[in-house]
């Protein structure tokens, strides 16, 4: 049967910024052709021309940029180019997926509201890099990953939702990284299919989740 009141709901304009092989770009992928995520992917866009990411998403027949930082006088001229790179494709959201450079104020309030990433911890414990190593020094019992809206203080943003992964007696950095990165995988396409449907949102830096303030991230277990 078809007719204007049967189609569907819009897809969800997302452009991703990945810096390597993207392995949580291509678990978004899966989502939308094995799971129905309601998201159109209109570019991913890397910081290194060198990226896996960009050959395997060619090869899905997404559109790929890649901008040297080196071609760009500073932080902020890079950023800006980038923005306007972006919007060419006109993204609701704006998707990190591995993204690793630090991004400049004017860009995350350019896209505030519409700017997440997910971080290899349980945030707000081990912000920036070597989280898992971090975490075994530390003697942690529980380790994660957390999906949160990006705002100028790094990996400071309201966390939407976190994934508990138990840390073994014999776990290595590397172990316990790969443990972690599946659950990123399933948290990830998860959020977006919250944003995607209406479910989250963000009304002048409170973040709503089924129209109530979300005051605590949602929690999961691995």
């Amino acid at each position: 049967m078809s007719g204007s009141t049967d189609r569907a709901k819009p897809l969800l304009p997302i452009v991703v910024l990945l810096s390597g092989r993207g392995s949580n770009f291509k678990a978004i992928l899966d989502a939308i052709n094995n799971d129905g995520l309601p998201v159109e992917i209109r570019a991913v866009i890397s910081n290194r021309i060198d990226a896996p990411a960009l050959s395997y998403a060619q090869q899905a027949g997404i559109q790929t940029h890649a901008l040297n930082a080196d071609d760009y006088p500073s932080r902020k001229s890079f950023d800006h180019a980038l923005q306007s790179l972006i919007d060419t494709f006109e993204p609701e959201l704006v998707v990190l997926a591995g993204y690793l450079r630090i991004l400049t104020e004017d860009f995350v309030q350019h896209y505030a509201g519409r700017l997440i990433n997910i971080h290899p911890s349980l945030l707000p414990e081990f912000r920036g890099l070597n989280t898992h190593q971090r975490a075994l020094d530390a003697g942690a019992t529980q380790h994660g990953a957390s999906v949160h809206f990006v705002t100028e203080e790094l990996d400071g943003g309201p966390v939407v939702l976190q994934v508990n992964v138990p840390v073994n007696q014999d776990d290595t950095s590397e172990t316990l990284a790969a443990r972690v990165l599946e659950q990123e995988h399933r948290i990830y396409p998860m959020v977006l299919r919250w944003f995607a449907e209406g479910r989250l949102d963000w009304n002048d830096g409170q973040v709503l989740l089924d129209g109530q303030p979300l005051t605590s991230p949602q929690q999961l277990s691995a």
